[in-house]
């Protein structure tokens, strides 16, 4: 089993995440102001940092109930090219 990711790891995933995202953690106040309640650099980064460490195993292993019908339309996505995916897998219609 391996070692879960230290600290600093953590936020270099999270900062990582966040300028592909396109948002930039320097835009957000280093101090607090209870004028607007906007969270600190710190703050989020230490939220964002507890939900990476706890949620993304939960996450990745859920998965829709297989009598849904969404699960049906996870299972067998819609093709782009049918008639070359079915000629591949001699499914296509011999003439």
């Amino acid at each position: 089993m391996s070692e879960p990711p230290t600290q600093d790891q953590l936020d270099a995933y999270v900062r990582t995440r966040l300028a592909l995202a396109g948002f930039d953690l320097a835009l957000l106040p280093e101090e607090t102001d209870p004028d607007t309640g906007v969270p600190t650099r710190a703050q989020a980064l230490a939220a964002l940092r507890s939900f990476v460490a706890a949620t993304p195993g939960a996450i990745s292993g859920w998965a829709p109930p297989a009598d849904g019908p969404e699960y049906a339309q996870q299972a067998a996505p819609p093709l782009l090219y049918p008639s070359i995916t079915e000629a591949w897998t001699g499914k296509a219609d011999p003439r």
